[in-house]
């Protein structure tokens, strides 16, 4: 005899098949972390259950570890690059299970200590990109973008966009809307905080393309491109 559905489960039902507009993936991600929680999460844990589906954050650590973590650890002779990932050099099946645990606890010892030396500055540098602007700054700068990346036009369905500082702050930039730009985090992270190359005019530029004009191909754009940020 099936069981009669109790009247939770036919409103949060209700809500996630028939009532639910979604623009993006939170709404039933932040109900079912809720669910699984018995009812309670905390901010922390919707947030984290938010970028274990983040693919774009997933393509940002990606690059991360290409760049720093994997090329160190090679030099070091401890790692080597294999297929689409990386694998230990020393073979470490001969390792004890309390060799591994050793050896995990302290990696985890390590990064427990220089969390506590650098606290709060730690992710400084995504803290900036991401915020410490007003919402409400934050938002406009994206609109006026069109939710583009004012360098290669990516949209922010695509690839996580960042809030970008024309005049970075350490040279004397301010949060005025005048100069924040929005960049894609490739592109911020490239551009980093060594210039104050002003990138929306190279994204506007690229809308006026005419099939039929050669100084539109993408040779000469790729030119101008390299220009503008050798003449900024």
């Amino acid at each position: 005899m099936m069981q009669e559905q109790s009247s939770v489960f036919q409103t949060l039902k209700s809500f996630i098949t028939q009532q639910m507009r979604m623009s993006h993936l939170y709404q039933p991600l932040m109900l079912k972390v809720l669910i699984e929680g018995n009812g309670f999460a905390s901010l922390r844990d919707i947030a984290s259950y938010f970028l274990a589906h983040d693919e774009s954050q997933i393509e940002y650590y990606v690059e991360i570890t290409k760049r720093m973590p994997g090329p160190v650890l090679t030099r070091h002779q401890l790692v080597r690059r294999e297929g689409t990932g990386y694998r230990l050099v020393p073979d470490i099946q001969a390792l004890t299970a309390d060799e591994r645990r050793e050896l995990l606890r302290l990696c985890d010892e390590a990064v427990a200590n220089y969390s506590g030396r650098r606290g709060r500055k730690l992710y400084d540098h995504r803290r900036i990109a991401l915020g410490d602007i007003s919402g409400t700054a934050r938002y406009e700068v994206l609109r006026r973008a069109g939710f583009r990346c004012d360098l290669c036009g990516i949209s922010a369905e695509e690839r996580a966009l960042e809030v970008d500082h024309i005049v970075p702050r350490r040279h004397g930039g301010t949060d005025d809307l005048s100069n924040l730009q929005a960049l894609c985090y490739k592109c911020n992270a490239n551009k980093g905080a060594r210039d104050d190359s002003d990138l929306r005019a190279i994204r506007a530029s690229l809308s006026e393309r005419s099939a039929a004009c050669i100084l539109c191909s993408p040779v000469s754009l790729l030119i101008k491109l390299l220009r503008a940020l050798t003449w900024a």
